[in-house]
Protein backbone atom coordinates (compact mmCIF):
# COMPACT_ATOMS: atom_id res chain seq x y z
CA UNK A 1 0.00 0.00 0.00
CA UNK A 2 3.09 2.41 0.60
CA UNK A 3 3.47 2.69 -3.22
CA UNK A 4 0.03 4.05 -3.62
CA UNK A 5 -0.61 7.98 -3.60
CA UNK A 6 -1.69 9.54 -0.32
CA UNK A 7 -5.11 9.81 -1.11
CA UNK A 8 -5.80 6.37 -2.12
CA UNK A 9 -3.90 5.36 1.36
CA UNK A 10 -5.95 7.60 3.07
CA UNK A 11 -9.19 6.46 1.50
CA UNK A 12 -7.86 2.65 1.82
CA UNK A 13 -7.74 3.04 5.51
CA UNK A 14 -10.73 4.59 5.78
CA UNK A 15 -12.96 2.56 4.19
CA UNK A 16 -11.38 -0.27 6.46
CA UNK A 17 -12.31 1.60 9.63
CA UNK A 18 -15.97 2.50 8.13
CA UNK A 19 -16.11 -1.50 7.28
CA UNK A 20 -14.86 -2.23 11.04
CA UNK A 21 -17.75 -0.06 12.80
CA UNK A 22 -20.25 -1.67 10.14
CA UNK A 23 -22.04 1.62 8.94
CA UNK A 24 -22.59 1.53 5.54
CA UNK A 25 -21.73 4.41 2.98
CA UNK A 26 -25.13 5.99 3.26
CA UNK A 27 -25.47 6.30 6.80
CA UNK A 28 -21.89 7.81 7.68
CA UNK A 29 -22.27 9.96 4.39
CA UNK A 30 -25.89 11.54 5.65
CA UNK A 31 -23.93 12.00 9.08
CA UNK A 32 -21.29 14.06 7.63
CA UNK A 33 -24.09 16.18 5.75
CA UNK A 34 -22.10 14.85 2.48
CA UNK A 35 -23.28 12.69 -0.63
CA UNK A 36 -22.64 9.23 -0.24
CA UNK A 37 -20.97 9.77 -3.98
CA UNK A 38 -18.73 12.37 -2.52
CA UNK A 39 -17.53 9.96 0.77
CA UNK A 40 -17.32 7.49 -2.25
CA UNK A 41 -14.53 9.37 -4.22
CA UNK A 42 -12.80 9.98 -0.72
CA UNK A 43 -12.56 6.24 -0.24
CA UNK A 44 -11.55 5.07 -3.62
CA UNK A 45 -8.79 8.20 -3.34
CA UNK A 46 -10.49 10.04 -6.34
CA UNK A 47 -10.67 12.71 -3.89
CA UNK A 48 -8.29 14.07 -1.13
CA UNK A 49 -9.99 15.40 1.79
CA UNK A 50 -9.48 18.06 3.50
CA UNK A 51 -7.78 17.85 7.18
CA UNK A 52 -10.61 19.15 8.60
CA UNK A 53 -12.72 16.72 6.77
CA UNK A 54 -10.41 13.89 7.80
CA UNK A 55 -10.76 14.51 11.55
CA UNK A 56 -14.74 14.96 11.12
CA UNK A 57 -14.83 11.75 9.73
CA UNK A 58 -12.62 9.61 11.85
CA UNK A 59 -14.56 10.88 14.77
CA UNK A 60 -17.46 9.87 12.89
CA UNK A 61 -16.23 6.60 12.89
CA UNK A 62 -15.06 6.33 16.46
CA UNK A 63 -11.34 6.32 15.93
CA UNK A 64 -8.64 8.24 16.90
CA UNK A 65 -7.10 10.58 14.32
CA UNK A 66 -3.94 8.34 14.44
CA UNK A 67 -5.71 5.73 12.49
CA UNK A 68 -5.44 6.72 8.87
CA UNK A 69 -2.27 6.56 9.27
CA UNK A 70 -2.09 3.13 10.60
CA UNK A 71 -2.86 -0.31 8.41
CA UNK A 72 -3.71 -1.94 11.84
CA UNK A 73 -7.12 -3.12 13.49
CA UNK A 74 -8.29 -0.14 15.93
CA UNK A 75 -11.19 -1.47 17.20
CA UNK A 76 -10.34 -4.42 18.81
CA UNK A 77 -9.36 -3.95 22.60
CA UNK A 78 -6.14 -6.25 22.10
CA UNK A 79 -3.94 -5.29 19.78
CA UNK A 80 -3.49 -8.35 17.44
CA UNK A 81 -1.18 -6.92 14.51
CA UNK A 82 1.81 -5.36 16.35
CA UNK A 83 4.11 -4.74 13.22
CA UNK A 84 7.28 -5.80 11.84
CA UNK A 85 9.65 -3.81 14.69
CA UNK A 86 7.28 -4.31 17.56
CA UNK A 87 8.34 -6.62 20.13
CA UNK A 88 6.77 -8.43 23.33
CA UNK A 89 9.84 -9.70 25.41
CA UNK A 90 7.76 -9.57 28.61
CA UNK A 91 4.25 -10.79 28.51
CA UNK A 92 1.57 -7.59 27.80
CA UNK A 93 4.49 -5.31 27.30
CA UNK A 94 5.13 -3.54 23.77
CA UNK A 95 8.62 -2.57 22.98
CA UNK A 96 9.83 -0.57 19.36
CA UNK A 97 13.36 -0.48 18.27
CA UNK A 98 12.23 1.80 15.60
CA UNK A 99 10.44 5.32 14.60
CA UNK A 100 6.89 5.13 13.29
CA UNK A 101 6.95 6.21 9.81
CA UNK A 102 5.83 10.03 9.28
CA UNK A 103 2.39 10.91 7.64
CA UNK A 104 2.64 14.24 5.72
CA UNK A 105 -0.80 15.87 4.91
CA UNK A 106 -1.82 18.73 2.35
CA UNK A 107 -0.78 21.73 5.33
CA UNK A 108 2.37 20.54 5.51
CA UNK A 109 2.53 19.67 9.33
CA UNK A 110 3.88 16.03 9.61
CA UNK A 111 2.60 13.68 12.09
CA UNK A 112 4.35 10.61 13.33
CA UNK A 113 2.79 8.13 16.07
CA UNK A 114 4.85 7.30 19.51
CA UNK A 115 3.26 4.52 20.75
CA UNK A 116 4.96 1.60 19.81
CA UNK A 117 1.62 0.22 18.00
CA UNK A 118 -2.08 1.92 18.03
CA UNK A 119 -4.58 1.75 20.91
CA UNK A 120 -7.90 1.87 21.37
CA UNK A 121 -8.97 5.18 22.41
CA UNK A 122 -5.59 6.86 23.07
CA UNK A 123 -3.66 8.81 20.55
CA UNK A 124 0.04 9.38 21.50
CA UNK A 125 1.74 11.39 18.16
CA UNK A 126 4.43 14.04 17.56
CA UNK A 127 3.44 17.12 15.30
CA UNK A 128 6.19 19.03 13.41
CA UNK A 129 4.79 22.18 12.35
CA UNK A 130 7.35 23.74 9.46
CA UNK A 131 6.85 27.95 9.03
CA UNK A 132 3.86 29.41 8.41
CA UNK A 133 1.85 26.17 8.53
CA UNK A 134 -1.16 25.01 10.49
CA UNK A 135 -3.49 22.23 11.51
CA UNK A 136 -6.18 23.21 9.05
CA UNK A 137 -6.38 25.30 6.42
CA UNK A 138 -7.96 29.06 5.59
CA UNK A 139 -8.23 29.55 9.29
CA UNK A 140 -10.91 27.02 9.78
CA UNK A 141 -11.17 25.56 13.45
CA UNK A 142 -11.20 21.51 13.69
CA UNK A 143 -13.82 19.44 15.98
CA UNK A 144 -13.35 15.93 17.08
CA UNK A 145 -14.20 13.95 19.85
CA UNK A 146 -11.75 13.22 22.92
CA UNK A 147 -9.85 15.58 25.03
CA UNK A 148 -6.25 16.55 24.03
CA UNK A 149 -3.18 17.70 25.73
CA UNK A 150 -0.40 19.40 23.94
CA UNK A 151 3.13 20.02 24.87
CA UNK A 152 5.62 22.24 22.90
CA UNK A 153 9.32 20.25 22.86
CA UNK A 154 10.48 23.33 20.47
CA UNK A 155 9.70 26.47 18.29
CA UNK A 156 6.60 28.42 19.09
CA UNK A 157 3.23 27.90 18.37
CA UNK A 158 -0.08 29.64 18.62
CA UNK A 159 -3.05 27.69 19.53
CA UNK A 160 -6.22 28.81 18.60
CA UNK A 161 -9.30 28.98 19.72
CA UNK A 162 -13.00 30.91 19.60
CA UNK A 163 -12.33 32.57 22.57
CA UNK A 164 -9.24 33.74 22.17
CA UNK A 165 -5.85 32.00 21.40
CA UNK A 166 -2.63 30.94 23.72
CA UNK A 167 0.89 31.36 22.36
CA UNK A 168 3.71 28.54 23.95
CA UNK A 169 7.09 28.11 23.61
CA UNK A 170 9.28 25.18 24.28
CA UNK A 171 8.30 23.74 27.60
CA UNK A 172 4.71 25.09 27.40
CA UNK A 173 1.56 23.04 27.65
CA UNK A 174 -2.04 22.60 27.88
CA UNK A 175 -4.99 20.91 27.84
CA UNK A 176 -8.80 20.47 26.63
CA UNK A 177 -12.26 18.84 25.31
CA UNK A 178 -11.48 18.72 21.67
CA UNK A 179 -14.79 19.12 20.89
CA UNK A 180 -13.91 22.75 21.60
CA UNK A 181 -13.18 23.87 18.09
CA UNK A 182 -9.19 24.45 17.94
CA UNK A 183 -6.79 25.10 15.29
CA UNK A 184 -2.62 25.03 16.01
CA UNK A 185 -0.43 27.25 13.87
CA UNK A 186 3.12 28.42 13.67
CA UNK A 187 3.90 32.17 12.68
CA UNK A 188 7.49 31.95 12.90
CA UNK A 189 10.38 31.04 10.87
CA UNK A 190 11.55 28.36 12.18
CA UNK A 191 10.40 24.79 12.86
CA UNK A 192 7.89 23.96 15.79
CA UNK A 193 7.41 20.52 17.51
CA UNK A 194 4.66 19.18 19.32
CA UNK A 195 3.94 15.70 21.46
CA UNK A 196 0.15 15.04 21.45
CA UNK A 197 -2.05 13.06 23.97
CA UNK A 198 -5.56 12.52 22.91
CA UNK A 199 -7.79 10.46 24.60
CA UNK A 200 -11.29 9.40 22.88
CA UNK A 201 -14.00 8.69 25.50
CA UNK A 202 -15.35 5.49 25.36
Amino acid sequence: MDEMPLPAQIGARLRKLRGSTGRSLASVAQEMGISASALSQIETGAMQPSVNRLVELVGVLGAPVSAIFDDLEVFSPEITDHGADVTEPIDGVLVSHGAAATAHLGQGVSYRRLSPAPLAGVDYFESTYPPGTSSSLDGAMLVHPGYESGYVMSGELTFEFTEGEVVLGPGGSLSFAATRPHRVANRTRGNAVAIWLTIVGT
